[in-house]
């Protein structure tokens, strides 16, 4: 808690119903966020045991800055990936951090199984677990409303909830918070359905009190002034991360058609500025962000005869159209924006929907499942079968479309083609063919995410390739997002919070004896935790097989070698292993 000497944890038991509250002063040195995510999850994770163990923990975790400075809008969530089998890291925005500030509560920890669909009700003084039986299969976007409506008393409020997929543990089930915002990747929606969580309403009332307040100000003006009156977050502002749709596909890093090419033909259709001319209707803000960075398109949906029509509004990124997009060989944007809310409505992970039916699509194509398996020709392109698809795998239709929801790793292992299944170690890949930058950041990083490192931005910034540069510029990347989550700074504005900054901001709360140096040990420390876990879970970076796909079309760097990835690979494994062998 801001200014006091410990960490407050929120233990709840959804086996008894029982809470407790827990002072920690040991976690008071990780800041927040992840770093304390991190240590609570290695504390209650049962590594050999699987991930929709009912006993398996799920941690939430806000930082030291969160609502008090700009654009600290994170909360990170930590569990067991029922996807890849090991560690879980996502992160929402939304009004999630604020309202658990608002409500006392620094980190959640939440264990069990309930013996009945429930949802969470949490406040400062009571936690109440309440039947959620008649939300049985009602939809991400709708079960915010009627839990609007059922929750009573003042403050602020934030929900999070399953859709469907979630309910029925499809394995990259997302959950979604305030509407907008999502704990997506890395499966837990089904975690979530495994405790037959619903959803968890929080409220809070508090107020967060400034010592400070003279100088308090001084650093809040500064950083308000980089995130608003410099470039520095212009972009996420005008057209968000879809400015990068059409520069990406003409430097040739846009994946499509399941990764056959790395550019569309036609990008300026559903690029960045054709959504905003077209479909763009507002702009949205997570709690305590002055930029406005989620961008809501609008299409028109006819529901009976006579003209009679309602208006659909959906959130759109980058991630979203690649993934539901060019990935799929689809270049109009309300086709996109008709997946998206498909995706939305069920409580699926986009990314790993896209990628599972363009592996899906080019299998079918191959003979290698039948119209028996996907009970609809699945082909580029085709939004409509697409639509139905989505539909299938979130209700687990047949047993096809039950090991596709379990993601395209399981998927190509039990019919085949590997070689074309984009995923890494699990996770689907990201929107980037940049380079060894990008594949090798996706394979090493902790969450196998393209957010771990930044790999695709360090390949378009390196002017010559060079081995060891990459490798100390992923490791040391890695580091530094992990002391960035610890703070559960956006990492959109990890350029306006450098290390100046951030020492400005904790100083004027009284962290006085925080250092620069300091920073980087408290990274450290995270990473290891992170790395710890990982083993624990059994997971060897040398193990992972990279499909082949990613050595067969050419990337913005030109054409990758297995060999060379190989190498890299080991050399970012043996800087792990001396970082471990510091303790």
């Amino acid at each position: 808690m801001l200014y006091e000497n410990y960490i407050r944890v929120l233990h709840i038991d959804m086996n008894n119903n029982k809470v407790r509250i827990e002072l920690r002063e040991d976690l008071k040195q990780y800041l927040g966020g992840v770093g304390i995510a991190t240590k609570l999850l290695e504390e209650n994770l049962h590594p050999e045991a699987d991930a929709l163990d009912a006993d398996q923990p799920v941690i939430f975790a806000c930082g030291v800055l969160t609502s008090i400075f700009p654009v600290v809008t994170k909360t990170v969530a930590m569990f067991k990936s029922p996807l890849t089998g090991e560690m879980g890291e996502s992160y929402a925005g939304g009004r999630m951090a604020l309202t658990m500030q608002m409500a006392g509560y620094d980190a959640i920890v939440i264990k069990g199984k309930s013996d009945r669909m429930t949802y969470l009700s949490i406040n400062a003084n009571d936690v109440s677990f309440k039947d959620a039986r008649a939300f049985k299969g009602v939809s991400s976007t709708h079960i915010g409303r009627l839990i609007r409506e059922r929750e009573e008393g003042a403050g602020k409020r934030s929900i999070l909830r399953i859709g469907p997929a979630g309910e029925r543990m499809v394995k990259y089930a997302s959950v979604c918070v305030d509407t907008y915002r999502h704990f997506g990747r890395l499966g837990l929606g089904a975690v979530f359905g495994s405790k037959n969580l619903k959803a968890i309403s929080i409220t809070g009332e508090k107020s967060i009190p400034i010592k400070y307040p003279a100088e308090y100000l001084k650093a809040y003006k500064v950083l308000y002034d980089k995130s608003t009156e410099t470039e520095l977050m212009i972009k996420y502002h005008d057209l968000g991360t879809s400015v990068n749709v059409e520069p990406l596909s003409i430097a040739g890093a846009l994946p499509t058609l399941n990764l056959q090419k790395a550019s569309i033909e036609n990008a300026h259709e559903i690029s960045g500025e054709s959504f905003a001319e077209n479909h763009l209707i507002r702009k949205v803000a997570c709690t305590g962000c002055p930029v406005g960075c989620i961008h809501v398109g609008q299409y028109r949906v006819e529901f009976d005869r006579g003209y009679e029509y309602e208006s659909v509004s959906v959130g759109y990124d980058y991630e979203l159209i690649f993934a539901l997009g060019s990935f799929l060989g689809i270049d109009k944007p309300i086709e996109i924006l008709r997946l998206i809310e498909m995706v939305e409505e069920e409580g699926i992970d986009a990314i790993s929907a896209g990628i599972s039916l363009g592996w899906a699509t080019e299998a079918y194509a191959k003979n290698l499942i039948s119209d028996a398996d996907t009970i609809v020709p699945l082909q580029f392109g085709n939004v409509e079968n697409y639509l139905k698809a989505l539909e299938y795998i979130s209700e687990r239709e047949n047993e096809f479309y039950r090991i596709l929801g379990e993601g395209v790793h399981q998927a190509s292992h039990t019919y085949g083609g590997e070689e074309f299944a984009m995923s890494i170690a699990g996770n689907e890949m990201a929107g980037y063919h940049t380079g060894y930058g990008s594949l090798i950041g996706m394979t090493v990083g902790a969450r196998h995410s393209h957010l771990c490192n930044g790999g695709y931005s360090i390949d378009q910034s390196m002017k010559e390739f060079d081995k060891v540069k990459l490798v100390d510029a992923l490791f040391k990347e890695e580091i530094e997002r992990c002391m960035l989550n610890s703070l559960a700074i956006c990492l959109f504005a990890r350029k306006v919070y450098d290390r100046q900054t951030i020492l400005m901001a904790l100083s004027s709360i009284g962290m006085k004896d925080i250092t620069d140096q300091s920073l980087t040990e408290v990274g450290r420390e995270i990473y290891k935790g992170k790395l710890r876990i990982k083993k624990a879970m059994g997971f060897d970076v040398k193990e992972v097989k990279l499909p082949e796909r990613f050595f067969r079309t050419v990337s913005m760097t030109g054409m990758l070698d297995r060999a060379v990835a190989d190498e890299l690979i080991a050399m970012y494994d043996q800087k792990c292993e001396e970082l471990l062998r510091e303790e």
